[in-house]
Formats: C-alpha cells, structure tokens, sequence
C-alpha cells in the first residue's frame, strides 16, 4: 500500500506533460496555416498584378496601329504642248507631297518606297520615296518627285484626244512604305503601308482637282 501511495503522485505530472504539448501543437499548426495562406495570398496578387500589367500593356504599347500615309498635294511641271501635241524633249515633273502619320507610342522606320505614276491603266512614271522615321505619334512630311516620261504618255490610247478635247488628264498615283514598328527594342512588327491617289489636271488652268485617296494596308 505504501509502494501505490508513492507512485500516484507522479500520474497527474505526465498527464500534465501531455497536456501541454496537446495544446503546443495546435498552436503550430496554425502559425503554419497562417504563413502558407500569408504567402499564398502574395503570390495570387503578385500574377494579379503581372497579369493586369501585361493586359495594359497589351492594349496600349504593344497594341500596333496602322501608319496612315496622305498624299497632301500635288503639282505638275513642265507639261509643254506644241501645235496640240505634248513636247517629247522634255519630261514632265509630278511634284507630291507625302505624308506618314505614326499613331504607335514607338517610331515607324521605313525604307525607301515607291511612288507610280499611272495613266489609262498603264505605268507612265515611277520614282523613289525617300526612307525615314515617324517618330511616335507624330507625322512626317516629305517631297516626291515623279518624272513622266513623254513616250509613255502619247503610247496611251486616247491621250491625244483628251489633251484636245478634255483638255485635261486623269492620272493615278500609288506610294508603297514598307517598315517596322520597334517596342522596347526587342518587339518588331513589318508593315507594309500604302495610298492610292486619282487626280485632274486641268491643262488651260494647270490646276490638280480632286485627290480621291484610299489607304491601304499589307501585313
């Protein structure tokens, strides 16, 4: 009796022990929850974040637009007739002024284009346009200078009838750009721009009339 009086006083010790390390554990475990929900948390904003930036960016940096090319004006030289016939001595000068239009919040760099004369169908002139940048949405002007060759001209059937009777020619214009918009430096997009022109020119007046312009886009 004496042995069992002694021992029970050490029950109520280790289920004291016990106890305590019942009620650490818990504790843990929800420190641990609460860290993983803490740095799951961070992380779901993070790509929220990541993803709406990407998202914007997409809509407005990295969003190419089409360059928009204008043929503003036009003015025809040295277009010399003798006794009702176009001189052949001497090529008649189409001057143009071009513009590019850069929507983009990045540079459009172009290489040179081309700019083609026709009239009744056929291909009378043709030059060069000069290579550039339009800086971001800004837009750039420049001059083309397009020589029509006098031959060409007079192997169109009726030209000589609307010189004498109309007394004015129809002619047609086509510029091409070809270039690449840059983002970032390291984001290129090739694009291929263009306008086609149909005008009068008056000869009693020497004035251009009309400027039907249509753009047009190849990717």
């Amino acid at each position: 009796m004496a042995e069992t009086e002694q021992v029970k006083p050490l029950a109520p010790a280790a289920f004291q022990i016990r106890s305590d390390e019942e009620e650490t554990m818990p504790v843990q475990l929800k420190t641990r929850r609460r860290n993983c929900i803490n740095c799951c948390g961070c992380i779901t904003a993070m790509l929220l974040i990541v993803a709406v930036t990407i998202l914007v960016l997409a809509l407005t940096v990295f969003h190419v637009k089409d360059p928009v090319i204008k043929m503003n004006r036009v003015f025809v030289q040295r277009l010399e007739l003798a006794n009702g016939n176009l001189r052949t001595d001497v090529n008649v000068t189409l001057l143009a002024g071009v513009s590019v239009k850069n929507p983009n919040a990045a540079s459009f760099k172009f290489r040179k284009g081309t700019t083609t004369i026709y009239y009744g169908g056929a291909v009378v002139g043709e030059a060069n346009t000069p290579p550039g940048t339009a800086k971001a949405r800004r837009t750039l002007h420049m001059n083309v200078t397009v020589d029509l060759i006098p031959a060409k001209l007079l192997a169109v059937p009726g030209f000589i009838s609307d010189i004498r009777s109309a007394g004015a020619l129809n002619l047609t214009s086509s510029t091409i750009i070809s270039g690449k918009v840059r983002i970032l430096r390291t984001f290129k997009k090739y694009i291929v721009v263009g306008v086609n022109c149909t005008v009068t020119y008056n000869l009693a007046s020497r004035e251009i009339h009309g400027g039907n312009c249509k753009p047009h886009l190849s990717i």
